[in-house]
């Protein structure tokens, strides 16, 4: 399906140039010089990308791109104005704009931005398409990813699940290890069975034992009636033993009895309970190499690795982390959070170019972070933590295909800063190593005010 984009400008010259280049590229358009004729053709027949310029009689475009908000949330903006100005830029990115661009610009610069800027409009909106996938009781879980390294991880549950072998997740922390052990759970025939989790590391070795396979009635001091633990809970479903490279020999040993035989005996219980339960285990460490050297039990690697999942560190798959923003965005407005509805341009680029050592456990507490302090319904560079922003200043170009002077150089990197920054001044005026009235100075003398 084509991807319809607005323009609307009182310049007919602007508007036939603008037509022409994007006509070109596949694109369906509609131009009006009209800001009230481009509402009502958008509430008609829809749009993913308005094109708007800002100076324009009886509706500017930020009163313009603020009618398209209200109404139309998941439109991607981009104001273009012969005006610029570093305010202007940092107030329309504030209010919603994907991006706001000086004239003259190149056909170039016009096809690359619009190409980013539905490409960010197809993010938002497969965001919202898995999140309506849930279904009632249980939700389904949703993996969000489009790259092919998480689709390769689909394509393994979807093959595993309908069969009952034990399943070893791996990966690093935060990559999403226990959301594919409920996806392994909800596509297999017990998913109408409980789905227990059980972190292996959290606890001593006697309350292991005790969590995973209960007690009898005067097991131990305060043991005044029997017990059924987290296994006998999962009986007919699945249960996760997250961080098993963290269980103890001990355990290990009752754990592999489990896996044999089927059944468990109670701490202080001599009788054998018949169980029915899928043990689905994650890791962080290679198992392989503590089953060499012994601090894993090599028998009881072999019974849980019956298939491999490693999950991919979020690094990996750049191309997932538009559609992971906005999933956590949308995620966050259903459970009553800030109405943060999206992200800009540079902000968006600062997160695909992190590395994300904290994978995407990180990415959604930089996003929840970003969410609360956001003063509008676009989440900047300036709500960002300083660390991305830091990144973006040493990754600092100066423009393509240009031969600059030492006044030019400077001027475009301390624009490049206070668009960082979020204009602020003291901020700013830190990372350039001069004090605010040098900088009040720089920005006066080039026109930066």
């Amino acid at each position: 399906m084509e991807q319809q984009i607005v323009i609307v400008d009182d310049d007919p010259v602007t508007i036939k140039r603008l037509r022409r280049v994007l006509e070109k590229c596949g694109y369906r358009v509609a131009a009006f010089t009209s800001c009230q004729r481009a509402l009502d053709h958008i509430a008609k027949a829809g749009a993913d990308l308005v094109i708007s310029d800002v100076k324009m009689p009886v509706m500017d475009g930020m009163e313009f791109m603020n009618r398209i908000r209200s109404r139309f949330a998941n439109v991607e903006i981009i104001l273009i104005t012969g005006y610029a100005s570093l305010d202007g830029a940092v107030e329309a990115t504030k209010e919603g704009a994907f991006y706001y661009l000086a004239k003259p610009f190149s056909p170039g610069q016009i096809r690359a931005l619009v190409a980013k800027a539905l490409e960010m409009h197809s993010s938002r909106l497969e965001a919202l398409r898995m999140a309506n996938t849930k279904g009632e009781g249980m939700e389904f879980p949703v993996i969000i990813g489009k790259s092919p390294l998480i689709r390769q991880v689909e394509a393994t549950i979807a093959q595993i699940a309908p069969t009952d072998c034990n399943v070893l997740i791996t990966g690093d922390s935060g990559t999403g290890k226990e959301l594919v052990a409920k996806a392994i759970h909800a596509a297999s025939h017990r998913a109408k069975g409980p789905f227990v989790a059980f972190n292996c590391g959290a606890l001593s070795e006697s309350l292991i034992d005790n969590e995973l396979f209960g007690h009898e009635k005067g097991a131990y001091t305060g043991a005044d009636e029997n017990c059924a633990g987290l296994l006998e809970e999962a009986d007919g479903g699945t249960i996760f033993l997250d961080e098993i490279g963290e269980m103890p020999p001990s355990m290990q040993v009752k754990l592999l009895r489990v896996l044999q035989e089927k059944e468990l005996i109670r701490v202080g219980g001599r009788k054998p309970i018949r169980i029915d339960v899928r043990v689905v285990s994650a890791t962080a460490k290679d198992l392989k190499v503590a089953a060499a050297e012994g601090t894993f039990r090599k028998d009881l690697f072999y019974r849980v690795n019956v298939v491999n999942i490693h999950l991919p560190n979020l690094c990996e798959r750049k191309e997932d982390i538009p559609l992971l923003a906005y999933h956590i965005l949308n995620d966050l407005r259903r459970r009553g959070g800030r109405e943060v509805d999206a992200i800009s341009q540079k902000a968006m680029d600062l997160l695909t170019n992190y590395a994300f050592p904290g994978n995407v456990r990180e990415l959604e507490n930089i996003l929840l972070r970003a969410a609360a302090i956001c003063k509008g319904r676009t989440i900047g560079v300036g709500d960002l933590p300083s660390d991305l922003v830091e990144l973006e200043l040493h990754a600092y170009k100066r423009p393509e295909n240009s031969l600059m002077t030492l006044s030019e150089l400077e001027q475009d990197y301390i624009a490049h800063v206070l668009k960082l920054t979020g204009g602020v001044r003291t901020k700013a005026a830190r990372i350039l190593g001069i004090d605010r009235a040098s900088l009040w100075r720089k920005m006066k003398k080039y026109g930066l005010t």
